[in-house]
């Protein structure tokens, strides 16, 4: 499985962002903006084998690279509410389709849901995506990063009502963009 151009996609990603999102909230039919300041910084080893444990996975008969990073940001809303959060994510890629990966994305503590928790992700190495798709317990959420060029992501965010088993997506409960800059200084 040849993963290079995702580790290349999670190496541009490092470092620290200043992020413009807009979030449509249409269950309420509000608009809300926000500022956030991210540092992405590599996984260590010891901080990879803490996801894969918190997550209870076991990787010992696969043979696979993984990737992940350190995720810190702070959040201040239009709102004036502000939401500051860190966590380690972990991907493990299990399948290849011509250059598309997919697998699974762990991390310790999830945005939605203060747990850990494995999601699915596909990596789409011709248009620079990473696709992340997290059933939490009352919404999944999907979210896209584009990588624009090292210094630009463009970020989508769609959060739907959870469908009964086997059902498809459909009520969208939340949409989200946002412009994410690299920043040479925190």
């Amino acid at each position: 499985m040849d993963t290079a151009e995702l580790q290349h996609f999670f190496d541009c990603c490092l470092g620290h962002w200043d992020i413009e999102r807009t979030y449509h909230y249409l269950t309420r039919q509000e608009v809300e903006r926000s500022h956030t300041k991210f540092e992405v910084k590599p996984l260590t080893p010891e901080l990879q084998t803490k996801v894969l444990v918190d997550n209870q996975y076991d990787i010992s008969d696969q043979n696979v690279v993984l990737s992940g990073f350190q995720l810190s940001f702070h959040t201040i809303s239009d709102k004036g509410e502000e939401v500051a959060q860190s966590l380690n994510a972990l991907f493990v890629p299990k399948t290849q389709a011509g250059k598309m990966l997919e697998g699974d994305y762990l991390r310790d503590r999830a945005y939605e849901e203060s747990r850990p928790i494995v999601s699915h992700f596909r990596f789409d190495p011709t248009v620079s995506e990473l696709l992340m798709t997290t059933p939490y317990t009352q919404v999944v959420s999907v979210d896209s990063i584009t990588l624009v060029n090292p210094n630009l992501r463009i970020r989508k965010i769609i959060n739907y009502d959870r469908p009964p088993a086997g059902e498809s997506l459909k009520n969208v409960r939340l949409v989200g963009f946002g412009v994410e800059q690299k920043v040479s200084t925190p």
